[in-house]
């Protein structure tokens, strides 16, 4: 049987660094430093707890980033 292949790694950035970043820029940003799913929520979203190495979260209200976790 076939091993399973290494799950994808995250960049090595920081999340809280997107924080009161203009939503689209912070997410062109991400996108650039390697994250491979950026997502834009609302702050009082209601999301899985599932973990996606690879993902960026942004919560957003009135277009800036209010909170951002890896997964």
């Amino acid at each position: 049987m076939p091993s399973l292949p290494p799950p994808p790694k995250s960049p090595d950035d920081e999340p809280e660094a997107y924080v009161g970043m203009v939503a689209e820029q912070a997410a062109e940003l991400a996108r650039g430093r390697g994250w491979r799913t950026v997502r834009q929520l609302a702050p009082d979203a209601i999301v899985t707890m599932e973990f996606m190495p690879g993902r960026l979260n942004f919560a957003v209200r009135d277009g800036a980033v209010v909170r951002c976790w890896r997964g």
